[in-house]
């Protein structure tokens, strides 16, 4: 019997949990550093008591920068041989977390099988599932059944739980009323509540019944993720009032949920100019009380279609470096399709590029010693040291080997006039002749 209920509940208490000692370890600070941050809700480690493979990870602006991989089947790609293909990948790639976002199947056997295996932290949207298990129109779900799915969520061993319940019928009227956006509500599961208010005529029930939700939460210490259903889906839309009404109301349920020692996050845009990001981070901050900022891009052009791995990552730098916390990837496929697995690791590597760039800008102690190692290799031209450094040994390694399969000491862009190995050897007092420039 623990003598905590949530990971915020022990940090109050002064209770060190070995989830908080692992993830103390892996950022270089000291525990009570991390339990400070915990207890003021300014860090998070998501992690349910019935996700026994889990390797805890700690989450908020001080810390290292984590990202998620969104997958998860769907009606017209329904094969969870690949969503498992997927999440081993993503695995082997590091990615912190992994959210679920299955649409159709069998998904509940699909959310045990990750809680049995998988060591990343884990998220889900119920929203979503609700359809599927519920198998019945949206206007017939009740709110009795909205919540038991996010219960049913939390005992199959999700640690985060995306609620959108910043959306509510007031929030709801005033969008309606002063709508000047392009895209409308793009969040998939945002404009299911709206829709089902609209079509119900009831309140969002996770919004009414938000403490029968923290109750949930404080029995299988679930984070709750809030969903932004007002985030912008393109440029035009961005930092308009639905976004940042729904803000408003979201750092207000975030202190109901530290009231019961319950832990959150707070979900962002979105699309966003690059000129509008740092405000964003700084607003989130003061609406949501230092809450950790979770924010799917921002993509930062809206033209890019095939490519918006790379608007993401720019976002993603630029967002982690003025505050948010954690970054949910953007693959290739995004806009377009379902991501296979190739594009789920394009995907990673770019987020893990943005992280790490924002976290060097940050000062975090350690982060740059890999980058330190790297040009270390580069210097003594050392290929494996190379590879062993790269976020992606597998195609820095193949790059290499496909121009030059036989060599180990130039590559195929200097050859014999790389510059690394010239220094090197004049440095050392030998001659560089024209037959080894």
């Amino acid at each position: 019997m623990r003598d905590y209920t949530t990971q915020m509940d022990a940090a109050r208490k002064g209770i060190i949990t070995k989830e908080m000692e692992l993830a103390a370890k892996e950022e270089h600070i000291e525990v009570s550093k991390l339990v400070t941050l915990l207890a003021e809700g300014k860090a998070i480690i998501p992690c349910n008591i019935n996700h026994k493979a889990i390797h805890a990870k700690a989450i908020g602006s001080a810390l290292t920068t984590k990202i998620n991989v969104n997958l998860g089947a769907s009606k017209d790609c329904m094969d969870f041989d690949v969503e498992l293909e997927k999440v081993q990948e993503s695995q082997r790639m590091g990615a912190d977390a992994i959210m679920d976002l299955s649409t159709f199947g069998d998904t509940r056997s699909f959310r045990k099988k990750l809680a049995a295996e998988c060591t990343a932290v884990l998220g889900s949207v119920p929203i979503y599932d609700a359809l599927v298990y519920l198998n019945k129109p949206l206007k017939e779900i009740t709110s009795d059944e909205w919540l038991s799915v996010a219960r049913m969520h939390a005992e199959d061993g999700i640690d985060f739980l995306t609620i959108h319940c910043g959306l509510n019928r007031a929030t709801a009227a005033r969008f309606k009323a002063n709508n000047d956006r392009i895209t409308n509500i793009v969040s998939r599961g945002g404009s299911l509540i709206f829709s089902w208010m609209e079509m119900t005529g009831q309140e969002n029930p996770f919004y009414e019944r938000f403490d029968e939700l923290l109750d949930i939460c404080v029995e299988y210490d679930v984070t709750l993720s809030l969903g932004d259903a007002c985030r912008p889906g393109c440029l035009h839309d961005a930092t308009d009032a639905s976004q940042i009404e729904e803000l408003i109301v979201l750092g207000e349920l975030t202190k109901k949920a530290w009231a019961r020692n319950v832990q959150v996050m707070i979900e962002g845009p979105g699309h966003m100019p690059m000129n509008q990001i740092q405000a964003n981070m700084e607003i989130q901050k003061t609406l949501c009380h230092g809450a950790p900022f979770y924010v799917l891009g921002p993509l930062v052009t809206d033209i890019a279609p095939g490519y918006d791995h790379i608007t993401s990552a720019i976002g993603g730098a630029m967002a982690a470096w003025y505050g948010a916390s954690f970054l949910c990837y953007v693959t290739p496929a995004e806009h377009l399709r379902l991501p296979n697995v190739d594009d789920v690791r394009e995907g990673i590597v770019a987020s893990k590029i943005a992280a790490h760039a924002a976290d060097i800008a940050k000062g975090l102690p350690h982060v740059r010693d890999i980058d330190d190692k790297m040009s270390r290799a580069r210097q003594r031209v050392s290929w494996c040291d190379m590879y062993d450094c790269a976020i992606d040994p597998i195609k820095a390694k193949r790059y290499h080997e496909e121009a030059l399969p036989s060599s180990e000491d130039t590559c195929s862009m200097c050859g014999e006039m790389c510059a690394m190995r010239n220094m090197n050897r004049i440095l050392a007092g030998e001659e560089v002749t024209a037959q080894n420039a």
